[in-house]
């Protein structure tokens, strides 16, 4: 296994309320010239936790921080306009993110928690980190 150190959040950018699957995204990075969706880890509408990129391999997900990480992404984290970012993490999203967070948690040791925003100038995951889950940190 590959040594970890952190775990990255993620949006799909799509729309509020528009479902999409580990597959469509998996299409959307091999269209791009990857080998593989670049999560680990995807989060549906109905807070299902599915898998992307098998965690043994090393992710693309966070240019220059994917080596020691952990990608989760969850479907959506962007208005109905298609353009604007927005926190669209709804409640069964959010307690199967804290549940995943955990668990990889127990498995692999403490690993510290960021957004995508925090390495890239992005919008990704459409809200902070350290204020939305600043009890996990």
């Amino acid at each position: 296994m590959r040594p970890l150190d952190k775990i990255i959040l993620h949006c799909s950018a799509t729309r509020e309320g528009q479902h999409i699957t580990v597959e469509t995204i998996r299409q959307w990075h091999l269209k791009r010239g990857w080998k593989d969706i670049g999560y680990h880890y995807v989060i549906y509408i109905d807070g299902s936790v599915h898998e992307g990129r098998p965690i043994e391999q090393v992710g693309a997900h966070t240019q220059g921080q994917n080596t020691g990480s952990i990608g989760i992404c969850y479907v959506g984290g962007v208005e109905k306009d298609g353009k604007t970012a927005k926190d669209t993490l709804n409640e069964e999203q959010e307690a199967s993110m804290v549940n995943l967070i955990n668990e990889l948690r127990d498995e692999y040791g403490e690993l510290s928690l960021h957004g995508h925003n925090e390495f890239a100038a992005k919008a990704c995951p459409s809200f902070k980190v350290y204020e939305k889950f600043d009890w996990l940190l």
